[in-house]
Parts: structure tokens; C-alpha cells; sequence
């Protein structure tokens, strides 16, 4: 979470357009309270109708499933009790792994937002709250989920084109899962587009800052898959990939970077993914490749969303992210929202070069973040670790490995990783970022 003076417009999730050039400097639309939704109940603003079939994913896994979290260590400290996550979404499917489950309402369809026809959100909410077993685990296991559908490609307005979802309903969202009482909201529907075709989004500014400053809500986001239209920033240099003046694409919601914990995606190696979007806006990253989450059959697990397609994407390391601030606000619940974003920075495997625009502050560390007792803004920082793997190289092609996003809405599960990355690329943003 970037801190002084980096707000800038927020695009409709969703969207992909084509590849863009490199824009001049971006100009951030200010925080407008006047933007703000009004409180009204959920529902789509008009006549919709369902247009495709509702996904069906692969047979389930149905094997013990090894957990490489590393939270039995942390699960003595918290387990997410008390905290609500928001998951805004496609919907959330009832699951016998998800028993903490409370419909938030519907923007798609006239629902309680508990159908998920896409598949997406109920993987996310596996993600950061699913109930142990058979060696599978969200991270904040205690934690309830809101379910809010407000985006879905498999249906569409009467008259109109397929697929709902836009900055309006996205704003209306987060306001709703604020007076809920969320006590953290994730984003997985992540968008991108040329920097210089930011549209007018003032209303989703106005209620990312209401739910953060007012409802004391941590928000957490999905930096961007590269692909599908999202052009990688120019990867010559961590200096160049950070730098505002030249980004070839803005992600949403990340770059209202003051209010929103922007997370990228890491692999196994402990290398950034080669899909994740860099960008200035990157707070930290979490594991996003080869996962495992909830089958929406409400039954089963998953490791895969179609024939040669791997539960892979920034979509999936959100989530996780959303399950560690969970277990900190339950575990430290004198800490106000933007605290517990400040506490998952300090507390992540900081880069030894200290921030860059791949990973952020690092990869996140549940166990020093639920453990630290001096938490704050007193708080010391995280020890930087030496790192050892490349960043990315500079490429506009499609993701090496494939997200389920887009045309069809992506499914994942994020894991937290110790990682290593390599000194050689990273760059420390400016002094008043932390």
C-alpha cells in the first residue's frame, strides 16, 4: 500500500482490450466522498438472463492434498475467529468445506449472491477460508465469507451483450460488503487497460476509501494477469517497470494503491510469475501457481480448470493475502485497517534491495505476521533476506501458465511461500512508502 499521494481511477473488472502503447504520465483521479454510492439493497440494475451453460470443471481430487502453508505453526496463534471476508465475486457456491458462508447479496441475478455459475469465487473463498481437510486448508479456516456476486461472464442484460459486471456494480459492491460488516474484502476480478483510457470511476475511489477510512476495512487485490490484453510493463529494470510516467497498463483496483493491499503472484521456484503485472502499485506477493481450492460442486477439490489449464493467476495469491489479514485483525484486533495493511508489508520476506515492482514489499509471512508483538506504526520492519532468483524477462506474451480469467472467469487457490529473489533487479520505491 503505497502511501502519499498515488490514488489514481479504477477500471471495470473484467474488462480486456488490446495491447497498449506505452502512455504518458498517469494522472491519478482524486478521492471525490461525493462519488460515493448511496446504501441501497443489491440486485442488477435491470433485466438479466442467463446466456451459457454454467461452468463444470474437471473431476475432483479426491486424494490427501499436500499443504506446503506452513500454518500449523500459525493456527495456535489465529485462525481467523470473528473476522468476515468479503469475497466480491461470482458468487460463492455453498460448500461443506465453507461452513462459516453468509449471503451478502446479488448483483447479477436476483440471488443472495450464494450461486456461483462461473466457478470463480467460490475457488477465492477457498482460498482464504476454506475448513481443513485432507491436507487442504484456507488460510483463515475460522473466518466467515460474505458472498456478493457482482460479475459474471455467463449472463447478460436483456438486450444487450454478454457478461455483467462493471465499475458501478463493483463500487456498489464494496460499499455493501462495508455496512455489512466485512472486516476484509478481497478482489479477484482484476483488469487491465492502456494508461491512457482510464475512464471515469470516481464512485468505486469514493467507496474503496469509505470502506477503508470509515468502515475500517481492509481491501485486498488481484494485481493483473499478463495476457488477454494486459500488456507487461516495460521490464528492462525494476526502475523502469516502477516507473508511473511510462506504464503501458493500470490495473484495478491496485492503482488506487492508498487503499488497496495489492498482491502478485509468485511460483514455487520463488521467480515472480511471468503473468503477474508489475507495476508501482505492488504492495506484496504470495504463491499463485499449481493450487488447489474448492471444486464448485460444493463437494470436491480441484487442482485444475480445464484440459492443460492449471488453477494458476494473481486472482489466487488475493486470496490468500485476504486470509492472512484476517488472521492478523482477529489476532490483533486493536489495529485499524490500514495498520494491518502497513503489518503484512513490514512482515513480509522483503527483497534485500528493499521494495520493487514485482513483488512489492515480498512475499507474505503468516507466522511473523501473527507472532510480531510489536505491531503498529512502532513496529520494526521486516529483516530484508538476500534473494537469488531472476525477475521476469520483458515479454507482452501470453502467460506461460494459464489463468481461467477473462473470457472464461479464472478459479484458484494461493498458498503462502518463503521465497528468494534476486538482489539484482530490485529497487526501493520512494522514502515515504516504508
Amino acid at each position: 500500500m503505497i502511501r502519499a499521494g498515488r490514488l489514481a481511477t479504477v477500471l471495470v473488472a473484467g474488462l480486456a482490450v488490446g495491447w497498449p502503447a506505452p502512455a504518458a504520465a498517469v494522472v491519478p483521479a482524486a478521492i471525490d466522498a461525493t462519488q460515493l454510492p448511496a446504501p441501497a439493497p443489491p440486485g442488477p440494475a435491470g433485466r438479466t438472463e442467463q446466456r451459457e451453460p454454467c461452468y463444470r470443471p474437471p473431476s475432483g481430487v479426491t486424494t490427501a492434498v499436500d499443504n506446503p502453508l506452513g500454518l500449523d505453526a500459525v493456527w495456535p496463534l489465529s485462525r481467523g475467529a470473528g473476522q468476515t471476508i468479503a469475497v466480491i465475486d461470482t458468487g460463492v457456491t455453498r460448500h461443506r468445506l465453507l461452513p462459516h458462508l453468509i449471503g451478502g447479496g446479488d448483483y447479477v441475478a436476483h440471488g443472495d449472491g450464494t450461486a456461483d455459475c462461473d466457478g470463480h469465487g467460490t475457488i477465492v473463498a477457498g482460498i482464504a477460508a476454506a475448513a481443513p481437510a485432507g491436507g487442504f486448508s484456507g488460510v483463515a479456516p475460522e473466518a466467515a465469507i460474505l458472498a456478493i456476486r457482482q460479475s459474471s461472464t455467463k449472463f447478460g442484460a436483456v438486450g444487450g451483450s454478454t457478461g455483467i459486471g462493471d465499475v458501478t456494480t463493483l463500487a456498489k459492491a464494496v460499499r455493501t460488503a462495508a455496512d455489512l460488516g466485512a472486516t476484509v474484502i478481497n478482489i479477484s476480478s482484476p483488469a487491465c487497460l492502456a494508461a491512457a483510457d482510464a475512464p471515469d470511476d470516481r464512485a468505486l475511489g469514493a467507496a474503496l476509501s469509505y470502506a477503508v477510512d470509515e468502515r475500517n476495512v481492509v481491501v485486498v487485490a488481484a494485481a493483473g494477469n499478463v495476457g488477454a490484453g494486459c500488456a507487461q510493463q516495460n521490464t528492462e529494470s525494476a526502475a523502469t517497470a516502477a516507473d508511473w510516467d511510462n506504464i503501458r497498463s493500470v490495473s484495478s483496483p491496485c492503482w488506487y494503491d492508498d487503499v488497496v493491499l495489492c498482491v502478485g503472484s509468485v511460483g514455487p521456484d520463488g521467480a515472480a510469475s511471468d503473468f503477474s503485472l508489475a507495476g508501482p502499485w505492488l504492495d506484496v506477493a504470495a504463491l499463485g501457481e499449481n493450487l488447489v481450492s474448492l471444486h464448485p460442486d460444493g463437494e470436491q477439490l480441484i487442482d485444475t480448470i480445464g484440459r492443460d489449464a492449471t488453477i494458476s493467476g494473481t486472482n489466487y495469491a488475493a486470496p490468500a493475502v485476504a486470509g492472512l489479514a484476517a488472521l492478523v485483525r482477529s489476532r490483533f484486533p486493536q489495529l485499524s485497517a490500514r495498520e494491518v495493511m502497513r503489518h503484512i508489508e513490514d512482515t513480509a520476506r522483503t527483497p534485500s534491495e528493499g521494495w520493487n515492482p514485482f513483488v512489492g514489499h515480498g512475499v507474505i509471512d503468516a507466522l511473523a505476521a501473527v507472532s510480531t508483538g510489536g505491531v503498529g506504526p512502532s513496529a520494526a520492519p521486516a529483516v530484508p533476506v538476500a534473494m537469488a532468483a531472476p525477475m521476469p524477462g520483458a515479454t507482452d506474451d501470453a502467460p506461460r501458465r494459464i489463468a481461467f480469467g477473462g473470457a472464461a472467469v479464472c478459479v484458484a487457490l494461493t498458498i503462502l511461500i518463503a521465497v528468494l529473489l534476486s538482489a539484482n533487479w530490485l529497487r526501493r520505491r520512494h522514502p515515504d512508502t516504508g
